[in-house]
């Protein structure tokens, strides 16, 4: 393309891309199956231990309660320690610009030729980025860190994620015996679509078949929930 033509229309690529960076995706969907998983877990090991229904419910609750608020408490340390750990690489990055602006311009550059640009072109485009400071760091953050400085993980959209996501996976197997089941069959049914119905929706942002992923996550979930069940029973047979 001759330098004098205009730039082809931007607004002409209409692809999008998932959130990638973890800012609420993996929160949200860790938080959706840790809930689902460890409740539905927990409950199956109180019902093993115990054929009463009040406290397999509160049980549940608790895990509930507990297990939301350790979550939203883990992402956001987590993620704010993440981002801090980002901002302190960033401006040790600026502060090596301001510095020693010739040999960080030459380190953009190698890492431009390393791309497959030419040297002539990569020291001219280096040279362009380093005549604004703040793009300069935009672009060494990108280029070493592999990090945007302006759209780094945000520890509340983490935590809140996380949150709810938790929260909703958790009322899944609890549902059943809050509406009045009697036994645990309504849980374990409901648990189980819901184990592969999340490990299917995974794989929209993933390669992997729908499938795959929905009986990955009911083998692992209803393995989890089964063994927890046995370890009930039989603390509860040595008690009784």
């Amino acid at each position: 393309m001759s330098t004098s033509e205009p730039l082809p229309d931007p607004g002409a690529v209409t692809h999008e891309h998932p959130d990638v960076t973890g800012g609420w995706l993996r929160p949200a969907v860790f938080g959706a199956m840790d809930g689902l998983v460890s409740n539905f877990a927990l409950i199956m090991g109180v019902t093993g231990g115990s054929s009463d229904r009040t406290p397999v419910i509160v049980a549940g609750l608790a895990g509930l309660a507990a297990g939301a608020f350790s979550r939203a408490a883990g992402e956001y340390t987590s993620v704010a320690s993440q981002r801090e750990l980002a901002q302190a690489q960033v401006a040790i990055e600026r502060d090596e610009i301001v510095r020693n602006g010739p040999a960080e311009q030459a380190e953009l550059a190698a890492a431009f030729v390393a791309k497959g640009i030419d040297e002539a072109t990569a020291r001219e485009v280096a040279q362009q980025v380093h005549r604004d400071l703040d793009h300069a760091v935009a672009v060494h953050a990108a280029e070493e860190m592999g990090i945007d400085p302006d759209d780094l993980p945000s520890p509340v959209v983490a935590a809140v994620s996380s949150f709810l996501a938790f929260t909703a996976g958790a009322l899944v197997p609890l549902l059943p015996l809050v509406l009045g089941a009697t036994t645990s069959a309504p849980t374990i049914v409901l648990s189980l679509l819901a184990l592969f119905a999340c490990g299917a929706v995974v794989t929209r942002v993933t390669s992997r078949p729908w499938w795959y992923g929905g009986l990955r996550q009911l083998v692992l979930g209803g393995a989890a929930a089964g063994v927890t069940y046995l370890i009930g029973h039989a603390v509860g047979t040595g008690v009784g």
